[in-house]
């Protein structure tokens, strides 16, 4: 149950507040999250001429923003681990290692589906 009083308007109004919290604390204290974001700021304009339709525009994008949500998420991760101790333990180092990996299959994907695109458009 949410919390009363906190319904409506006023709920999408906090939730948007969070997010764009959560953007500016990505922004200021990750630098994965910087570069991911410049490059997705680069890639996504160059994938409505790399496109042909509106499909390929959309995957070529959406790839990007896939490796932005990942990054979050995985950033999420470590801030909790980090909270719960600096000590090393192995499961706080697996968690770490499971999210990093999350990050480079994401990396991977917008590589696959980029050179897919331009494989079609400049090859065949």
């Amino acid at each position: 149950m949410g919390k009363p009083g906190n319904t409506g308007l006023r709920r999408i109004l906090r939730a948007s507040q969070y997010s764009a919290q959560g953007f500016l604390h990505a922004w200021q204290h990750e630098a994965a999250f910087r570069q991911e974001m410049v490059l997705a700021l680069f890639l996504c304009p160059l994938a409505f001429w790399l496109g042909r339709n509106p499909y390929e525009i959309l995957l070529l994008i959406c790839s990007c923003l896939l490796v932005l949500i990942v990054e979050l998420l995985n950033s999420a991760v470590e801030a909790t681990v980090d909270r719960v101790g600096q000590e090393h333990h192995e499961l706080s180092g697996r968690a770490k290692d499971l999210g990093s990996a999350a990050v480079f299959l994401s990396l991977l994907i917008v590589v696959i589906v980029w050179a897919t695109v331009a494989w079609q458009r400049f090859l065949t």
